[in-house]
């Protein structure tokens, strides 16, 4: 026996029902996922999942001495796109400032507050020395080996070309011995 009255949204998933838009879902019979697992027994698995699925950033969301602390551990490497030691310096001492003012901040609750530590600006400019240089050695290796592979590559007209008239004089060099 229906209620005499139902509301709209009693009467749509009534209908639903009786089209039978409910049945043979995905899933159907099976337990939630996350429930009644380790994961599951989380009290955050479900903002958890959320974030992993729709994939959120939430560094603005975290406390500053750990956002701090996830910034630091991005050194040098976050450097390596600026082309001036000063500029490596201001970021480096911009960071040492903002950690200091941090550590002013008023401790809150009875738990010991986190500290970032900073860094020791001159020993960065030297990873970030070294982590120039070693990319653009990485770089110049990659060009050399782009061009020899390209020399290397023979197209239909390099016999006409001036560079294969080229490389077959020094090809008939190398057979009589002259150089």
């Amino acid at each position: 026996m229906q209620p005499q009255w139902e509301s709209p949204v009693e009467k749509a998933i009534r209908e639903a029902q009786e089209r039978g838009e409910f049945d043979n879902l995905p899933g159907a019979g099976k337990p939630l996922r996350g429930i009644g697992t380790p994961a599951g027994d989380d009290p955050d698995w479900w903002i958890k999942g959320l974030v992993q699925r729709e994939q959120l950033d939430l560094t603005g969301a975290m406390p500053p001495a750990i956002a701090l602390r996830k910034e630091k551990a991005t050194f040098p490497e976050s450097l390596a796109d600026l082309t001036s030691e000063e500029s490596v310096r201001a970021v480096l001492e911009d960071f040492n400032r903002r950690v200091k003012l941090d550590r002013l901040r008023p401790a809150v609750g009875a738990a010991s507050p986190l500290i970032a530590p900073t860094v020791d600006v001159d020993d960065m400019v030297r990873q970030w020395r070294d982590l120039r240089e070693q990319r653009a050695t990485e770089r110049a290796a990659e060009r050399r080996a782009a061009e020899e592979a390209a020399a290397g590559a023979v197209s239909p007209a390099a016999g006409t070309s001036r560079a294969g008239r080229r490389g077959r004089v020094s090809w008939i060099r190398r057979l009589l011995g002259r150089s």
